[in-house]
């Protein structure tokens, strides 16, 4: 549930801004969104009943730390955006939660964990093999002897630019979210976001990668990870290249 609304001062005028979350006008209407959802189910049953420690690269504003902190998991949230942390720490069972401003490739604990993942698709905006391996050796990294890894990117294979290309859908508050591609160039898609409201307009853009699973697979050997299951669907699924939508990678330390 997000504590604070997207009121006229996140939404004054017109602003344009990049999609990487540093702005509090983005924080501010997050949640409104991207509210819970299956892969949310998936991640939190990741951790099982019994507690299970949690490094969670890439949090935002902390819906599943908080979510896993309520069910006993010890949990270290992890984000580069001040905006994103000021939200996630304003929700019930926020205390409970380790709050860490730091990028995915630089975070640095002597702690070792039982689950590390990087949910939202935030895996896609890692834009260069360099930052996506270095955020897989951040987990490698940080994983304990019997720790698991989970995360996803969108299945390349489907047709995103077509599904994407004008979408529409109005959110609470109301909030117009409309979205038009703007850039699509081999594994790069790039598109502008606009929410619009009572109050004004706030342009965002962004540029997602989309790599082969193939190519995933041999950033995270190279990682020193083993690849252990790949998902097609948040029901656990096989993958299937040609009608899955996401690729879900669970890895665990090479033996």
């Amino acid at each position: 549930m997000l504590l604070r609304t997207p009121s006229a001062k996140a939404l004054a005028g017109e602003a344009t801004v990049p999609m990487d979350y540093y702005h509090t006008q983005i924080a501010d209407i997050y949640d409104l969104a991207n509210p819970w959802s299956q892969d949310l189910n998936f991640y939190l049953s990741r951790a099982g009943p019994r507690a299970c420690s949690v490094l969670d690269l890439g949090c935002g504003t902390g819906m599943l730390c908080c979510a896993l902190a309520k069910r006993g998991h010890p949990v270290t949230g992890v984000d580069p955006a001040p905006s994103m942390l000021a939200v996630a720490k304003r929700k019930p069972q926020a205390e409970l939660v380790e709050w860490v401003e730091s990028s995915a490739q630089s975070y640095k604990s002597q702690r070792r964990f039982d689950l590390i993942v990087m949910t939202g698709h935030a895996f896609q905006v890692l834009l260069t093999d360099a930052d996506t391996l270095a955020v897989l050796q951040t987990m490698r990294g940080h994983l304990g002897e019997s720790g698991r890894v989970a995360f996803e990117t969108r299945n390349p294979r489907m047709d995103w630019v077509g599904e994407w290309a004008g979408r529409v859908r109005r959110l609470p508050e109301q909030i117009l979210e409309t979205l038009e591609i703007i850039g699509n160039d081999g594994e790069f898609i790039s598109f502008e976001t606009n929410y619009r409201s009572p109050h004004g307009t706030l342009i965002a853009r962004s540029t997602l990668r989309f790599p082969s699973r193939e190519h995933v697979e041999s950033l995270i050997v190279r990682s020193g990870l083993t690849v252990r299951n790949v998902f097609g669907s948040w029901d656990a699924g096989p993958f299937v290249a040609e009608g899955s939508r996401e690729m879900i990678f669970i890895a665990d330390i090479a033996r």
